[in-house]
């Protein structure tokens, strides 16, 4: 009889590690979903949790949705995710950083970690001066793969968002098209600019009060309140933040068209996306939207592709959506099951 271990997001993870290491301080996570594919590919984040067993959950809920991006992107790679447990005050040392690429590398290779919420890229290179197992490190050579996926992900929710519009609205050209994005981090901020950059009428949310106002002074954008922000009147909501935003009660203040964004995991639970489905919204599932960055890192931990190579992988974004929402239409399934259906078919868990 299989056990969930007390954990109701463990979905036959292959793995889950814990670290400690009382000289740095560091306690970490782990988590190992599948390898079917390759070797579980999937960033570190440093977060503060109140209760450890919601890193664990983070990061069981992390490396599921990494399997299913690297299988829908087509990546070679398996899905796995670090988490670093921060305190309250946030204290990250080259030490903690240290010891968690020594917890990498004593997996072997079944994990490649990168960079996620809370990590730079000097805090990889640190982390990468004790494994081989990382990615997303600084670019050697002008035109090659790597570097910070942010801008990655972030232009590939560009083109995901740009889907959105064309199908819940019928429209290529962004201009007076409103979107409310909530999160003005790497991937929030360049989307926006992006955005702007189309003539998009934008909605700013963060939690950070002075990000949001200068870049909505920078941009000519509204703001909204961080809580409220979902709830914007608004053609497309892009939630660019934390996950497990869309509850029933968020799903049923919605005033949009459509969700597209690069949050992971967005959706509370696998019921919320049959709630977003009966309101008729149109739904772009996060691993596929959000896939850009691994993509970037992938490529570069696989040696297989430069940068242009990458951008070219990147821009299949809008039909790998485009192929979900046909078949969600057509069979009026909810966009979420049916991307979770097609990727478990590539990771062998049909």
């Amino acid at each position: 009889m299989l056990t969930d271990w007390g954990f109701p997001d463990f979905d036959d993870h292959e793995g889950v590690h814990l670290f400690t290491d009382p000289v740095s301080g560091l306690q970490a996570v782990i988590a190992v979903h599948s390898t079917t594919l390759g070797p579980a590919a999937g960033g570190v984040r440093f977060w503060h949790y109140a209760d450890p067993r919601a890193a664990i959950t983070d990061a069981l809920r992390l490396s599921r949705g990494m399997s299913f991006k690297n299988a829908m992107a087509g990546l070679p790679m398996g899905g796995g995710k670090g988490v670093i447990l921060a305190d309250a005050n946030r204290t990250k040392t080259p030490e903690m950083l240290k010891a968690f690429g020594r917890a990498v590398e004593s997996l072997g290779g079944r994990y490649v970690t990168a960079e996620d919420v809370g990590i730079s890229e000097a805090d990889l290179t640190t982390i990468a001066g004790e494994t081989r197992y990382a990615s997303g490190l600084p670019v050697k050579a002008s035109g090659g793969a790597g570097g910070d996926p942010g801008p990655f992900t972030a232009h590939g929710v560009y083109l995901g968002v740009r889907a959105a519009a064309k199908r819940a609205l019928g429209t290529d050209d962004m201009a007076g098209v409103h979107v409310a994005i909530q999160g003005l981090g790497s991937v929030g901020g360049g989307l926006a600019r992006l955005l702007a950059n189309d003539g998009a009428r934008l909605t700013l949310a963060d939690v950070n009060c002075d990000r949001a106002s200068a870049m909505a002074d920078e941009l000519g954008a509204a703001l909204a309140d961080p809580d409220a922000i979902l709830g914007v009147e608004a053609d497309i909501v892009s939630p660019n933040a934390l996950g497990a935003i869309l509850t029933e009660t968020s799903i049923a203040a919605l005033r949009c068209k459509a969700v597209a964004g690069g949050a992971n995991n967005q959706l509370a639970t696998r019921v919320e996306g049959r709630a977003i489905h009966d309101r008729g919204i149109l739904y772009a599932p996060d691993y596929v939207i959000n896939a850009g960055g691994i993509i970037n890192v992938g490529l570069e931990y696989l040696g297989q592709g430069d940068r242009a190579e990458v951008e070219s992988r990147i821009a299949r974004i809008p039909e790998r959506l485009e192929a979900v929402w046909a078949e969600s239409e057509r069979t009026d399934t909810p966009a979420a099951q049916v991307a979770d259906a097609q990727a478990m078919r590539l990771i062998g868990r049909a």
